[in-house]
């Protein structure tokens, strides 16, 4: 029911009980749920992405210089307006989604490797 010449009218009136019961309303609404599946899936998971960011908190003092691949432009935004989430560095001007990566993978070896200093 994905594809637009597919309709759940269509659907029904292959099945053995046909279209008989169904109200107009539940038929379009059964359309409309399964044509729009996979963007509905797609801004969940950009939700989720969103979400996530807001809550990755930047260490305070955090060194934007010592995030290989960072440009020096990012690297002075970033020093500028201080932000304390990822999200918040997301929403300045001119720091790119790839920056946000950089950030979130520098962000994840420091972590890993402060936890493998405490084991040890």
């Amino acid at each position: 029911m994905a594809r637009p010449q597919t309709s759940h009218a269509a659907l029904t009136a292959l099945a053995v009980v046909g279209n008989a019961g169904v109200a107009a309303e539940v038929s379009e609404q059964v359309e409309i749920q399964a044509r729009y599946a996979g963007y509905i899936t797609r801004q969940q998971d950009e939700v989720k992405r969103a979400r996530f960011q807001e809550e990755t908190q930047l260490p305070d003092g955090f060194d934007f210089a010592a995030v290989s691949g960072l440009s020096n432009e990012v690297q002075q935004k970033l020093r500028e307006a201080r932000p304390a989430t990822l999200g918040q560095a997301a929403r300045i001007p001119g720091v790119t989604p790839a920056a946000i990566s950089l950030l979130l993978v520098h962000i994840k070896k420091r972590s890993t490797s402060s936890s493998t200093r405490k084991i040890a």
